[in-house]
């Protein structure tokens, strides 16, 4: 078969073997077998565009392959190659992205694996969450932040990454064998949605212990040693503490696991690292329709469109849109009462009415204003406690009119944006959440991204605070081999500071369970 590029198409076309027919000039006929492998979104002129990649076959390859060697080239498609199984007994923390394809990986490849999750399985956790939404009610081990799937369940479900690793394809192949919209397959943008990812993670579940994989709800990780030349690692269940016997132990944590940091760091090395926190804004997914298709905002075959922007401002600070959701929700993601911090939140259908995304501030390990290891989770939890206290508590969280925020003037009432965030807001001052060298920044920041995109926020756009938990405050250090200070320790993912997002985490999960194989 035979790749091609850059290949331009109307919205509405889907004559695959026409489009590379004019490109490559073979007549139609002699093309067979055409797979869109990437279609992109090309708004950059008046009306918008397709760019497809494909691969095909036709007659005469080898012939027609020299004569248009420039657009064409061989196409190999990839193959995930499972590691050999191995004898080792494995126990993996956690059930988000990292820990989930971990233990996949080395249920499939034969090897004899027990993954355990603190929070319940993402049929209860989605009732908790609900009480989360319309009560106001915090369960603290089921909640956005812990349960099954980790913090990307109740998330938009974006697959965008920076990473460029072959097993990215993997990733998504396994989420569509397992129930996952086609599309993800080949939109350079791909994202599930909160609604579809949850059926996907139940296919997952069933098809790891079909293979052996042995999988625990409610099953907290509490301490781990080693005792007469055996790895121990302690475990609660209803209250019930049990020691598990294993020969590898793999940490896939995620960032919202504090009080597991406060365990890990009196026995593993960590150390600081530099994170972001800011706040959800949110504008008419109309507007941001007709700002980034401009002409073509209404036409059918276009989705809710995004946006991802930069800035940086005059102290040298990056400030940037994180998480975007078009048609999306603002959400609770706090597990503890006494502290309030959000997300954002879509589905597959993205067609709520705003759209929101997080802007961040870069915060550095300078500006924690100590050398404790912990000192990046304390920065997060004094916002997270103001927020708290400015929305009135009871899960309310606090909202202003940009506007507002900039000349630091307490809302009194809003405009033709209603805030989507429940299970309710209050209309405050959101200056008095930040440290001032965030305020500082995140209004500049503003500023830039309004100038680059204009109609980026008006009158009428409110911000939510706080968006406190982009990534994991720390890292826990390890070496080549992704082996802790203590060798037989694997931490992984999001929340032991190597990846960012469910790709990422994926990966290196995937790498994780192969390392271990070897």
């Amino acid at each position: 078969m035979l790749r091609i590029n850059n290949i331009k198409l109307r919205l509405n076309e889907n004559d695959y073997a026409g489009a590379i027919s004019s490109k490559i000039n073979v007549p139609k006929r002699q093309i067979h077998d055409v797979i869109l492998l990437k279609r992109s979104i090309d708004a950059r002129h008046k009306h918008v565009n397709y760019i497809a990649s494909f691969a095909f076959s036709c007659d005469h390859e080898d012939r027609v392959k020299k004569r248009q060697s420039k657009v064409l080239s061989v196409y190999i498609p990839y193959v995930y190659e499972y590691p050999k199984k191995s004898d080792q007994r494995v126990i993996v923390v956690g059930s988000g992205p990292a820990g989930l394809f971990c233990a996949y990986v080395l249920a499939l490849s034969g090897t004899k694996v027990t993954l355990i999750e603190r929070g319940k399985c993402v049929e209860e956790r989605v009732k908790d969450v609900d009480d989360l939404f319309e009560k106001g009610i915090i369960h603290p081990e089921s909640n956005i932040a812990f349960g099954e799937g980790g913090a990307g369940t109740f998330s938009d479900g974006k697959l965008t990454t920076g990473t460029k690793n072959k097993r990215i394809r993997f990733v998504l192949e396994t989420f569509i064998k397992h129930g996952a919209p086609e599309e993800i397959g080949y939109e350079a943008m791909p994202h599930i949605g909160t609604d579809r990812l949850r059926g996907v993670l139940i296919s997952m579940r069933k098809d790891l212990i079909a293979h052996g994989g042995d999988v625990r709800f409610e099953t907290k990780f509490r301490d781990f040693k080693e005792e007469d030349g055996k790895h121990l690692v302690l475990v609660s269940h209803q209250g019930q503490e049990e020691w598990l016997e294993t020969d590898a132990l793999v940490l896939a944590i995620g960032h919202s696991a504090r009080d597991t940091y406060e365990v890990l760091s009196h026995k593993l090395n960590m150390s600081q690292k530099a994170f972001a926190v800011g706040v959800r804004i949110e504008q008419k997914q109309e507007k941001i329709n007709e700002i980034q298709y401009k002409a073509d905002a209404h036409d059918p075959h276009l989705k809710a469109a995004p946006y991802k922007l930069t800035a940086r401002t005059s102290q040298g600070r990056g400030v940037y849109t994180f998480c975007m959701c078009p048609g999306g929700v603002v959400v609770p993601s706090t597990e503890e009462e006494g502290l309030l911090c959000i997300n954002g939140m879509s589905y597959y259908a993205r067609d709520k009415e705003n759209a929101n995304s997080a802007v961040l501030v870069n915060v550095n390990t300078e500006d924690f204003g100590s050398d404790d290891v912990l000192a990046g989770v304390k920065f997060q939890k004094e916002l997270e406690k103001k927020a708290w206290a400015l929305g009135g508590g009871h899960l309310k969280a606090p909202v202003q009119l940009v506007d507002d925020y900039m000349n630091n003037v307490t809302t009194t009432k809003l405009g033709k944006i209603t805030p989507s965030y429940r299970p309710g807001y209050t209309l405050a001052d959101l200056n008095k959440v930040f440290p001032e060298f965030i305020n500082e920044n995140l209004k500049e920041g503003l500023q830039i991204m309004n100038h680059k995109m204009p109609g980026f926020y008006d009158e009428d756009t409110v911000i939510t605070a706080v968006e406190s938990r982009s990534s994991a405050p720390v890292r826990i250090e390890r070496d080549k081999e992704m082996k802790a200070s203590t060798s037989w320790i694997y931490p992984i993912g999001e929340g032991a500071g190597y990846a960012g997002g469910i790709m990422s985490s994926a990966v290196d999960g995937i790498i994780c369970a192969e390392k271990i194989c070897e």
